[in-house]
């Protein structure tokens, strides 16, 4: 995201937890600097994009944090998933130190996304704030879609993340149905390609699923966990039943015990190995 930044002329200061992640930005011209307090110090617009709540708390509030330069009329856009009200909590906590404002703008559309610009960009904030973000994330991203207040992007998220993880666990069943029974799984997505069956993530995912490929494409399979995790605690707390989530957070979680949690999504099927075909 951030050599998309620089390939389209901004001037973007840079930090990270682990520094390595860095170097690529550093080498097209970014510029390095020592704290996430030095990058609010640096710039008008922070974009974060971090692990979960935790990190994302001591990275704004922490020492040398962004909360530690943040001023009125600045502005941290933070593109990663948490829980909603987490989200609103900060967002509020941020505005009364400093007057600085809040987008919540987790993406879709996984590192392949994120590497052409063509993710999906759940905006919540303030309309003031989203309009003035636009042009500038427009680099990373197909659309950037309003959603409503601060938080109602996270939510957006969750109910992004619901559909994703179990059409990706549906989608393990199928392939591994079909090789059971003696199908060609290569040709599956082919095979249903057009009609209601077809999908996105099915002519992704299915043949690297048949191929047993676990190279690092979607993300890790603590990231899903943690997010199905989260939608179906919000379920719980809005009375919104939710039981294909419940079970597709199962099986990742199951992946967890197997010891999978920083691998590839497409280790689910490992699931489906000498186990009778039942994950």
């Amino acid at each position: 995201m951030a050599l998309r930044l620089l390939a389209a002329g901004h001037s973007v200061a840079v930090w990270n937890r682990t520094r390595e992640k860095i170097l690529p930005a550093l080498k097209a011209g970014a510029t390095e600097v020592d704290n996430p307090a030095a990058v609010a110090g640096a710039a008008d617009i922070v974009l974060m994009c971090l692990t979960d709540a935790v990190a994302v708390e001591n990275v704004v509030f922490g020492d040398n944090g962004i909360s530690a330069a943040a001023t009125d009329g600045k502005l941290l856009v933070d593109f990663s998933s948490m829980r909603p009200d987490t989200t609103r909590e900060f967002a509020q906590r941020l505005r009364q130190v400093s007057g600085m404002g809040w987008v919540d703008a987790p993406v879709s559309g996984g590192v392949k996304g994120a590497e052409e610009g063509s993710l999906a960009i759940l905006a919540g904030g303030d309309t003031d704030d989203v309009e003035r973000i636009t042009e500038i994330v427009r680099p990373l991203c197909q659309r950037i879609t309003h959603m409503g207040p601060c938080g109602a992007g996270q939510v957006t998220k969750l109910c992004n993340q619901v559909i994703v993880g179990c059409n990706l666990a549906t989608i393990a069943e199928a392939i591994n149905l079909a090789e059971k029974s003696g199908v060609d799984t290569g040709k599956l997505p082919e095979a249903l390609k057009g009609g209601f069956g077809d999908s996105l993530p099915l002519q992704i995912f299915g043949p690297r699923f048949a191929a047993g490929s676990t190279e690092p494409f979607l993300g890790h399979v603590f990231t899903m966990a943690k997010d199905v995790d989260t939608a179906a605690d919000l379920g719980r707390e809005n009375s919104a039943g939710l039981p294909m989530t419940a079970a597709a957070g199962e099986i990742f979680h199951r992946l967890i015990d197997l010891g999978y949690a920083e691998h590839d999504i497409g280790t689910i099927m490992k699931l489906f190995e000498n186990k009778g075909g039942t994950p």
